[in-house]
């Protein structure tokens, strides 16, 4: 086994104490709780960060509630809290919540500790090694921030390796270095590490990255590469300004770029996902890597074709993996072998013919909504498969106008065999102001409407705001009951498909009267 394939790397999540400082969001102890017990026990992160000491007893409640449910599983020694250099207040304030491990934040950077702090190395030194002490004697175990080691590396170097030299033997387990603002490169994080390495080669060095340049996770591998020990990341990037690098993102390059071990389960990344969502009310881009909704879709028609001929556009990123499926968009891109991947999902057999009617019809309706799900398919087959075809009227053009305390009105353009009409109608609501002007237009061909007695709208099951809309009414005629659908975006002109079919069946039925009757007269 190759030195890659053997090495572990461990991660350590932050979403609850570097996380929560994404502007806007602001976790209740329950969800904190929930979080942890995901992330620790589903998902199976190294360690998580939790909180920061003293910021509030909301805190102090979240950091007791996992802690006594973290004793219980043998994990208590895996949750961190974040201190501070105080005189041993956050000390204390940690070991009242029941906390065992604290990451103390020190200065990484000589601009820092001059300029924040107003003390030299030796005096922050000091102040240090005293809070190591304090917490080690309650029985805490430290690990150290190096804050703006990033910075405080490229300027003063000889400080970083002096601040480091003079706490190496302090007990201190981890040396963590943060990217503070997200400004290295993977080169310079891959050099500076292992620099860091190669001169303490008895410590342990993490690695804590921002993403201001969009470049965390490929700084995270570069970290890796260079002998780091443990690597930070937030659940969706959450952090401040630009965010951290994402759990997802590290945990599946490190296993496929770098061919390194970690401890996580990844078929539970995307729930894991999915609560931050819910809890932290940023919602992810559908594209994001490994968690995004679109991200194991398939939208263009020859993608799926390639798929049924061999998974060619298949790779290790499969939905399964993930506990996943993949998918394959219904849209004005989508093929034939989309379709066929769609109807082989929900068990339809249609005939080439019908397959074909069905593509035309998605296609259509491509053309004015983003993408069509396997879910919208069903009514969009029934659509399809009830019409006769006829093509006796075609809505050329029409304009509905709904205004809050004022009447709906509509506009149409309404061809009907050779004839085209315009007509104005107005109504409780864009459907009855609709009829109204079609009503108009029928009375000028010497038609009745037949009358409405059931109409109902629904969507899929599971369906969004902007799904497809299925309208289906049924209308008492001369001949008995007719049912009639349409499915369109929009509720509205979903129901106009549904009458303007209606419309199309009365008049043919009139016109086969006609010729019947005419028939009858000539003796034919």
């Amino acid at each position: 086994m190759s030195e890659s394939a053997e090495r572990y790397v461990q991660i350590m999540d932050t979403t609850l104490r570097d996380g929560e400082q994404t502007q806007g969001v602001s976790f209740s102890p329950a969800e904190k709780l929930n979080l942890a017990k995901t992330l620790l026990e589903q998902v199976r992160v190294d360690r998580i960060e939790v909180a920061s000491a003293r910021v509030s007893s909301g805190e102090a409640d979240a950091v007791c509630q996992i802690i006594e449910w973290a004793e219980g599983r043998g994990l208590a020694e895996r949750v961190e809290v974040l201190g501070f250099v105080d005189q041993g207040r956050s000390i204390d304030w940690i070991r009242d919540a029941g906390g065992r491990v604290l990451n103390l934040l020190t200065k990484g950077s000589e601009r820092h500790c001059h300029g924040q702090l107003g003390k030299t190395l030796e005096q922050h030194v000091s102040d240090v090694r005293a809070c190591v002490a304090r917490a080690q004697e309650a029985g805490l175990a430290v690990n150290l921030y190096l804050e703006d080691w990033s910075n405080g590396y490229r300027d003063t170097p000889d400080y970083v390796y002096r601040f480091v030299e003079q706490l190496a033997d302090s007990g201190v387990g981890h040396f963590m270095l943060p990217d503070t603002l997200g400004v290295m490169t993977p080169e310079q994080v891959e050099a500076a590490i292992a620099d860091m390495v190669a001169r303490f080669p008895g410590l342990c060095f993490d690695f804590h990255p921002h993403n201001d340049y969009g470049l965390a996770t490929a700084n995270v591998l570069a970290a890796a590469r260079a002998g780091v020990s443990a690597l930070h990341c937030t659940v969706n990037c959450l952090g401040e300004r630009a965010g951290n690098a994402s759990l997802a993102e590290v945990a599946v390059n490190l296993r496929d770029q770098l061919g390194y071990r970690t401890g996580i389960d990844e078929t539970h990344l995307a729930r894991a996902s999915e609560l931050v969502e819910y809890f932290s009310g940023k919602r992810i881009a559908d594209n994001a890597p490994i968690v995004g909704a679109d991200v194991f879709t398939q939208t263009a028609g020859i993608h799926a074709d390639g798929d049924r001929k061999g998974s060619l556009y298949h790779s290790r990123l499969s939905p399964e993996r993930f506990a996943r499926r993949r998918k394959y968009a219904l849209g004005k891109l989508a093929g034939k072998a989309s379709l066929a991947k769609n109807l082989e999902r929900l068990d339809i057999e249609l005939s080439e013919e019908q397959q074909q009617t069905v593509l035309r019809r998605i296609i259509e309706l491509g053309d004015s909504k983003k993408t069509i799900t396997t879910e919208d398919l069903p009514f969009i087959i029934a659509e399809v498969l009830e019409s006769k075809d006829y093509d006796h009227a075609e809505l050329l053009a029409c304009s509905v106008a709904s205004t809050m305390d004022l009447e709906s009105t509509a506009s149409i353009k309404l061809r009907i065999e050779c004839d085209v009409y315009t007509a104005v109608g107005s109504g409780n609501g864009g459907f009855d102001a609709f009829m109204s002007a079609l009503a108009r237009v029928v009375k000028k061909r010497g038609l009745t409407l037949p009358r409405l007695t059931d109409y109902e709208v629904r969507i899929p099951k599971g369906g969004r705001t902007d799904a497809l809309t299925e309208c289906s009414i049924v209308w008492q005629t001369d001949l008995g009951e007719l049912r009639t659908r349409g499915v369109h975006a929009n509720q509205v002109f979903a129901s106009i498909a549904a009458t303007l079919r209606m419309l199309n069946i009365v008049i043919h039925r009139a016109l086969k009267q006609a010729a019947a009757a005419e028939s009858a007269t000539t003796g034919d």
